[in-house]
């Protein structure tokens, strides 16, 4: 009888989750308790309605590829980011207006956390988890291999998402330098993390294709490398199968280097070599062109993957990390500078004999800006991880501008393209309901992450200035209090850029809900610029 082993795991789980909140020895326990109850019940029976207790329903067919988490993946995608990019507004207007913080549940403490992890795991994430489904299907000429454990990891993935973000708002973390869920949320992602490792690889072993397409190898090291990453970070002891607290494996500067052994690999492996496996697929495939060239992305990968896992010491320079170490992760960062620009060539490059699709074709575009956006990126972090220019840029706004700039140049560009080259082949459409509207999204988020990153610099670097300005006798010129009232109007300017950037996101939505709707728009084409005809030479 389909659906019928989903529905059973669901109700399972929902009992779990009922046994927990009756025996719950704090009250945030029980109140994360019930809410994953009843998330889990009400999905329990959407799926009872599903099952097919008759047994008259067709078999299915499993002789093509396995889209249905993929179709699931695209809208869920575009979800997790417009809500993602909301409450970073939301948390931008707090800070130029701390009135807005409201207790005790939606302050800047709470939202913060949650903002991050929204962009990064839920509309990240699931677009890594998507389009992995998808690439490693196409380029292996073979379906998943098993429907049910791509539900499980796909699913799965949105359970732990619904568990960190009520968690968040709750305050149920650890407390750390990145705020992780507790450590029930960690076992859940740990086992779906597992069945994702298994998936992947699985398929690849029953390729049909002799070679492994240089996106497998990125997507394979970003899913390898979280896991270990995750493993190590998140090792706690709780006090009690029924309650909240925990205690971490590691303590003082060896959890502070733990913590930035992960923090930066995340974004190396999570937000760089995943979106990287992304852009090897897409961008050709859109550019209807190949790789630029195939011997550059495989050095491109070893070396990215070698020398990203040491460069996280660069994140505590002047601490009490042993210097040494700081030095190692300055120098291996500073490194990371070659490969990365070669993984931004070759993307690049690949549209030679292309580039006129530039003026015609909005989806290139955004993914051109996204690789223009990783290699200005990967150009800032090293430059950043130098002492003397840490001793600056540390603590400041410069930091979290960097950061944007990549987040929202480089992994919600490419993210935008993944989705809007999937939506029309998934729902068997012609094409997108608006290719203008697409090209409205692209000139709204470019100038959200211009406006954005530029106050960001001017307003990190007049922190770090006004904070190491000294008087004659050397005392400090300034107080923290001046500081924060100077940097007001950037505050605000920054909102206005993430707004503008959360318009594009509403923008993509609407299209996209058309697309799968089958709603085309009459529209004339895109206004493509006069090119004057060759000339002699004289």
């Amino acid at each position: 009888m389909r659906n019928l082993g989903w529905t059973i795991l669901l109700a399972f789980g929902a009992m779990l989750s009922l046994l927990a909140a009756g025996f719950a020895q704090d009250v945030l326990f029980q109140t994360h308790a019930w809410v994953i109850f009843f998330a889990l019940a009400l999905a329990t029976i959407y799926m009872l309605r599903k099952v097919d207790f008759a047994g008259t329903a067709a078999p299915v067919d499993k002789s093509g590829y396995f889209d249905d988490p993929i179709r699931a993946g695209v809208i869920l995608t575009t979800f997790w980011g417009v809500v993602g990019f909301l409450v970073g507004v939301v948390v931008a207007l707090q800070l130029a207006f701390p009135q807005l913080n409201i207790e005790p549940y939606l302050n800047f403490g709470r939202l913060r956390p949650l903002h991050t992890s929204a962009v990064i795991f839920a509309f990240g994430g699931t677009a890594l988890i998507t389009s992995s489904f998808y690439v490693v299907q196409r380029t292996t000429s073979a379906r998943l291999i098993s429907d049910g454990l791509a539900q499980f990891v796909f699913w799965g993935y949105q359970l732990f998402i619904l568990m960190a973000a009520t968690g968040y708002v709750l305050g149920i973390t650890q407390g750390r330098e990145y705020a992780e869920p507790e450590w029930y949320v960690d076992i859940w992602i740990t086992i779906v993390w597992v069945g994702y490792l298994i998936l992947f690889l699985g398929t690849l072993f029953k390729r049909k294709e002799p070679h492994i397409y240089v996106a497998n190898w990125f997507y394979l090291a970003f899913i390898f490398t979280i896991a270990m990453l995750h493993v190590v970070n998140n090792l706690a002891m709780p006090v009690s199968p029924f309650s909240i607290k925990s205690y971490s494996a590691f303590a003082g500067v060896q959890d502070a280097l733990t913590q930035w052994w992960y923090g930066h690999n995340a974004v190396g492996f999570f937000l760089t070599a995943g979106f990287l496996g992304m852009m090897y697929y897409f961008m050709p495939k859109q550019a209807e062109r190949p790789v630029y060239s195939y011997r550059l992305s495989i050095i491109h990968f070893w070396s990215l993957i070698f020398m990203y896992i040491w460069a996280g010491p660069h994140h505590l320079h002047y601490t009490a990390l042993p210097d040494w170490a700081q030095t190692l992760g300055m120098v291996f960062s500073v490194m990371l500078w070659m490969p990365s620009w070669g993984g931004m060539i070759n993307g690049l490059m690949t549209l030679s004999g292309a580039w006129d699709k530039l003026r015609t074709d909005p989806i290139i575009r955004m993914m051109v800006i996204a690789v223009a956006f990783y290699g200005m990126s990967t150009f800032e972090g090293p430059m950043m991880s130098i002492k003397a220019v840490n001793g600056l840029s540390h603590y400041t706004d410069w930091t979290i501008g960097h950061v944007h700039s990549g987040a929202l140049g480089w992994v919600g560009m490419i993210s935008f393209g993944m989705v809007y080259f999937l939506v029309p082949r998934l729902w068997g459409r012609e094409r997108l309901y608006s290719l203008r509207m697409v090209n409205w999204h692209f000139w709204l988020a470019t100038l959200g992450i211009v406006v954005y990153a530029a106050v960001m610099w001017v307003s990190g670097i007049t922190q770090g200035l006004m904070w190491r300005e000294y008087d004659a006798e050397g005392f400090l010129v300034y107080s923290f209090a001046e500081t924060v009232a100077a940097l007001k109007p950037y505050y605000i300017l920054r909102a206005v850029g993430g707004a503008m950037y959360l318009v594009g996101g509403f923008v993509m939505a609407y299209n996209v809900y058309m697309t799968i709707k089958g709603k085309t728009r009459n529209e004339k084409p895109i206004a493509v610029a006069h090119v004057a005809s060759a000339q002699p030479a004289e």
